[in-house]
């Protein structure tokens, strides 16, 4: 037997690769799946199945494109409904694979499909769970995403959920091993460990929802608490896992289109084109294309492209370091945006020697900023999350969450100079793209953000245990 998880970190997301006797089942797959394909054929094994826990809405299967290349069938649980042949498993059906059986638990909640799979060894004892997004480490998934699709409230689901772990995850005794869909970082839940792999028991020990004298009313009550809107691509991920996709090949292909600076200010000028910029953010600070958006690579690039820009549809231009416009184009596809019309040929380099017309974004260290901040009137904006601003702030900043920036525009007066910054320079660089791209441009990233701000002993708030604020 061999598991193996293949964990992207910019999903904070987990698939997984389990083999028996030359025969393999792949679980929640990635869009693009080479890799799978690879390893079963470096071990002379054969892709049996592809299970679904449910249907993603915060990335693009890869189910499709592996079972067209395999002739392996796609699994769903009850209640799945797909445009596409799929096998839709009953409450405890089996497959058996080499040695091994997979069994699936139904386990609605988080969605109404949504399926934990469980997997028995060769002396049919219980071994390990996949638990997709219905039990995660340290948390549960959020009840809220598929209300849109049914006529349910979120209440309605967390009552739901609860009943699936009481009755099929918690009786499971405590040396199962549990391999969730994502970590900390996944926006499908709210309070996600950074441990990817761990022990059921060690789950009804900490995790909070798994609380043996837990009511269904408290666990509705804490479940529900404080969740944020979901990111506006979620639907839009959940329809193309549901209906189908472009295969990933055919999108690369034609998404890697190297473009002159001249070909490029073309396609740039039309107003219904997005430019963005992956760099990375002190490179965006010191010359960038005016009105473009930076979000960079070397952060949590594909969740922030689906939050901030949304539209899976929308038409895209790419400025990226030169040998990364691949990865770009792939991360892009991952969460669904697959309408990449090209890349800036050269990068940024080329657009500088071509003399274009460059824009820059002032950002400054703390040790100025602190300097600043003792003159009256100095306008702080705060862009991370609540949890984050609710432990510790400048006192005196408002927070303007880069998730919901737009919100917060007529916060920024025409007339002021605005500092802004988050925990590290990442998501600040972006919110200044943003706010330039509305028109606002009398803005002053803190550099380092506000690790470097406390470090430069600039007055901040009481520390409050992350614990007890709202993320």
């Amino acid at each position: 037997m061999n598991i193996e998880q293949i964990y992207t970190n910019c999903l904070a997301q987990g698939a997984y690769y389990i083999e028996s006797e030359g025969e393999v089942a792949i679980i929640d797959p990635l869009r693009e799946v080479s890799s799978y394909l690879d390893k079963a054929n470096a071990e002379n094994s054969k892709i049996k199945y592809i299970f679904e826990t449910h249907f993603h809405a915060d990335f693009v299967s890869g189910h499709l494109t592996l079972s067209k290349q395999t002739g392996a069938p796609i699994i769903y649980g009850p209640n799945a409904n797909t445009t596409f042949e799929a096998i839709i498993a009953q409450d405890g059906q089996e497959f058996k694979l080499g040695h091994l059986t997979i069994v699936a638990l139904h386990t609605p909640g988080h969605t109404m499909e949504s399926t934990t799979y469980l997997l028995r060894d060769q002396h049919n004892k219980d071994y390990a769970i996949f638990t997709g997004d219905t039990l995660f480490l340290g948390d549960v998934g959020r009840p809220d995403l598929s209300q849109k699709a049914t006529t349910m409230t979120q209440e309605q689901l967390a009552e739901i959920l609860y009943d699936s772990l009481r009755h099929k995850i918690m009786p499971l005794a405590d040396h199962v091993i549990v391999y969730p869909a994502h970590g900390a970082g996944s926006a499908c839940g709210k309070n996600l460990s950074k441990e990817t792999i761990g022990l059921l028991g060690e789950q009804k020990k900490t995790n909070y929802a798994l609380r043996s004298d837990m009511t269904k009313a408290e666990f509705v009550k804490e479940v529900t608490e404080g969740l944020l809107p979901p990111p506006q691509y979620f639907p839009l991920n959940v329809k193309m896992n549901k209906e189908g996709y472009e295969d990933f090949n055919d999108v690369l292909k034609r998404s890697a289109k190297a473009l002159s600076p001249e070909a490029f200010a073309i396609e740039a000028s039309k107003t219904e084109t997005i430019v963005l910029d992956v760099r990375h953010q002190n490179d965006f600070a010191e010359g960038h294309i005016p009105n473009a958006i930076f979000i960079g690579l070397n952060g949590g690039f594909a969740p922030w492209v689906g939050a901030l820009i949304g539209d899976v549809k929308q038409a895209i231009l790419l400025v990226a370091p030169e040998g990364k416009e691949q990865e770009a184009i792939t991360r892009l596809s991952r969460v669904g945006f697959d309408n990449t019309l090209g890349y800036l040929k050269g990068g940024f380099r080329a657009w500088k020697d071509a003399q274009k017309e460059r824009d820059t974004v002032l950002s400054i260290p703390a040790e100025t900023f602190k300097t600043t901040l003792e003159e009256e009137g100095t306008s702080v904006f705060d862009v991370r999350k609540h949890g984050e601003f609710n432990t510790e702030h400048i006192k005196g900043a408002k927070h303007t969450p880069l998730s919901f920036i737009n919100d917060y525009l007529s916060s920024f007066l025409p007339n002021a100079t605005h500092y802004i910054h988050c925990a590290g320079g990442y998501r600040s660089m972006i919110a200044a793209s943003l706010l330039k791209a509305k028109g606002i441009h009398n803005i002053v990233d803190v550099a380092g953000g506000f690790e470097a701000i406390k470090r430069s002993g600039i007055p901040v708030t009481d520390f409050v245990c992350p614990t007890e604020t709202q993320e």
